[in-house]
């Protein structure tokens, strides 16, 4: 029987939680966003509803991208950039098995603006020096 590393599968472990945690702020952002307003995320929208949407997702998917970033023990871009990619890749996966007659207007900017905004949230910031 091999002996594990208790270090290296706590390491392990908070990376998947990183990744999940933070897909699961930008999903249930979106699910409470649309339930709340009562609307059909796959149906025609105005044009008021869909910029705060989009505006509101770009928001919740750099707050998701961030925290993975932050929860991760060890390379948080990657790990951003993994909530990036399971963000587009869902919205693929949808985009693909939607009937033709829904909109695909929040699958689009979930592919072209929300995950760019994951991604862009794992991007290490300069170290600020004090200055006095």
């Amino acid at each position: 029987m091999a002996l594990t590393n208790p270090l290296a599968d706590m390491k392990v472990f908070r990376s998947i939680v990183a990744v999940i945690v933070g897909y699961a702020v930008f999903a249930a952002s979106a699910v409470a966003m649309f339930k709340l307003s009562g609307r059909d995320p796959h149906a025609q929208q105005n044009l008021g509803f869909i910029l705060f949407s989009v505006f509101y997702g770009m928001l919740f998917a750099w707050v998701g991208g961030r925290l993975a970033a932050r929860i991760a023990p060890a390379r948080g871009p990657l790990h951003a950039n993994i909530v990036a990619i399971i963000i587009a890749f869902g919205a693929t996966v949808s985009l693909v098995t939607s009937p033709n007659a829904d909109a695909t207007w929040s699958q689009w900017t979930a592919i072209f603006l929300m995950a760019p905004c994951a991604f862009l949230a794992g991007v290490p910031t300069p170290a600020r020096t004090r200055t006095r």
